[in-house]
């Protein structure tokens, strides 16, 4: 379910071969494969000719919520807390990290998320006006080419953006999202305790409440973020509200405080403006995550995601669930819990990513990018229902023993 980019260049060179002999049809998907290989995040360039649809869905996690442009597998969160150092002369050492989801753009505009609005005004999208001035740019588009070629990145060869594989990078390009805190209050200082002690949490964009609390801590629940000794089975519970369904416009004192110029310059006219109903959240999942315990433990049972699902009946109060893990002492190892609390899907910027079209053996067969250029119209915000969610930061576990 997965088709690196490395192989789609000798797929794409494999369709160029027309009637030459299959030999040398295969000497050149080899060599263009490592080609790719050897230009790193240039590889696009190896292949002359070739279109942002000829690449298909290639170097893309075709499962993965909102996934990241080319995604590189270990690159994720998950298998970074399932890691142990086994080399630290004071034992065994893991990450104790939390959880956010925080993000801007060169626009100075963070947490765009709470309307899904603005693609090209909102997001990095951005392109070519048209089509002279897209050659004046990127050059003029190269005939395709029976076989590959190598491609070093020396200085000054190229423009610094054209090394990457800007065009279909566009289709990537999502509204912000937000880092939510558990502070003691609204200044400064509480906010960043609220950070370093990991009471953190983020979400895609919209302003969702999230609790995890371990209920049967020592001393007190424990909140998201802590780091827990314990001598019986860990007792969790986890609430989580949705968020405020959005009015047009913006706010009386928004309007009143600022020129209707410098809204537009802000947000684009469109402020965040909750009215009184909460969208449903449908759903609660579980991530366990068993740090490896000996040197070179397959890490890939240690991630169970998700370990536990709980499905949420229709309430505007939100959903709260209870749940006991009964083989934490039997295991005898530790264990790092998060949740993620998933809500109703509403439309999104973007959330369709190449815009796949599939054959029944699951793979891409035609993609329909959303272009940050004029292949695109400016007005299509590109949106897809997409399932908005909160991550707590984990809760991490020891055994006393």
């Amino acid at each position: 379910e997965y088709e690196p980019c490395c192989w789609r260049a000798g797929e794409i060179i494999r369709s160029r071969c027309g009637a030459i002999a299959a030999e040398e049809c295969e000497r050149r998907v080899v060599e263009a494969q490592q080609n790719y290989l050897r230009a790193g995040v240039s590889g696009h360039r190896t292949v002359p000719g070739a279109t942002t649809e000829d690449w298909k869905d290639c170097g893309q996690c075709r499962n993965c919520f909102n996934p990241a442009f080319n995604y590189r597998p270990r690159n994720s969160a998950q298998y970074v807390l399932a890691l142990t150092n086994f080399a630290e002369p004071d034992g065994p050492r893991n990450f104790r990290f939390g959880l956010i989801a925080s993000s801007d753009n060169h626009s100075a505009r963070p947490g765009t998320g709470y309307k899904e609005y603005g693609r090209r005004r909102m997001t990095e999208a951005a392109g070519a006006r048209d089509a002279k001035w897209r050659r004046r740019v990127l050059g003029s588009p190269e005939k395709p080419s029976p076989e590959s070629r190598p491609f070093e990145a020396r200085p000054g060869s190229v423009p610094a953006f054209l090394l990457l594989d800007i065009e279909r990078q566009a289709s990537f390009f999502l509204t912000g999202g937000l880092v939510a805190v558990h502070a003691t209050g609204r200044d400064r200082d509480s906010i960043w305790q609220a950070l370093k002690r990991r009471e953190v949490y983020g979400t895609s964009g919209d302003r969702i409440l999230l609790w995890f609390d371990l209920v049967n801590a020592p001393e007190s629940p424990a909140p998201m973020g802590a780091d827990v000794v314990l001598d019986k089975n860990p007792i969790f519970r986890v609430r989580a509200i949705g968020a405020f369904e959005q009015l047009p416009g913006c706010l009386a004192h928004s309007v009143h405080a600022l020129s209707p110029e410098r809204l537009e310059y802000l947000c684009r006219g469109e402020c965040y403006n909750p009215t009184d109903r909460r969208r449903r959240i449908t759903r609660i999942e579980v991530v366990r995550i068993r740090p490896q315990v000996r040197p070179g433990e397959p890490v890939d049972s240690l991630i169970e995601d998700p370990w536990r699902r709980f499905e949420c009946e229709p309430d505007p109060a939100g959903c709260a669930v209870e749940f006991e893990d009964p083989e934490f002492l039997p295991s005898a190892r530790q264990a790092v819990y998060y949740v993620r609390a998933i809500q109703e899907p509403t439309p999104a910027v973007n959330a369709g990513g190449l815009r796949c079209r599939y054959d029944d053996q699951g793979r891409c067969v035609e993609v329909h990018p959303c272009y940050g250029d004029y292949r695109t119209p400016f007005e299509d915000d590109c949106l897809a229902l997409n399932e908005e969610r909160a991550w707590s930061s984990p809760i991490y576990v020891r055994p006393a023993s």
